[in-house]
């Protein structure tokens, strides 16, 4: 069982960027297919990107689409998620998981069987 751990969460300012990280331990995380999602105050948590296990192939959120890249490095057991142009409305905890190989992508979160602690961004105007 993969256990997952995200990092790089902070406060920026409109127009910043961030790098967020998620850590896998306990498997590896070759195996998986990477998700990533968010939830704001008071709404549903919602897809943002998904990575193959090769980081092949990739899909996104069109609220997202042009500014944040998923990638990963397998040798690291590691997932990211870059962030580039942030707007008020990313704020939002973020959470990384993760679905057992499917050869393809996940975008339906009920299909993550695992999934982080989450991590925050809070972007100001």
């Amino acid at each position: 069982q993969v256990q997952l751990v995200e990092s790089g969460g902070a406060p920026v300012q409109a127009g910043g960027s961030l790098r967020l990280s998620c850590a896998a331990s306990g498997g590896t995380l070759r195996s998986y297919t990477v998700g990533w999602s968010r939830q704001a105050p008071g709404k549903e948590r919602e897809f943002v990107a998904t990575i193959n296990w090769s980081g092949g192939r990739t899909d996104y959120a069109d609220s997202v689409k042009g500014r944040f890249t998923a990638s990963r490095d397998n040798a690291k057991n590691t997932a990211y998620l870059q962030m580039n142009s942030l707007k008020p409305e990313d704020t939002a905890v973020y959470y990384c998981a993760a679905a057992p190989w499917t050869g393809g992508l996940v975008v339906n979160l009920a299909e993550y069987n695992y999934w982080g602690q989450g991590t925050q961004v809070t972007v100001s105007s």
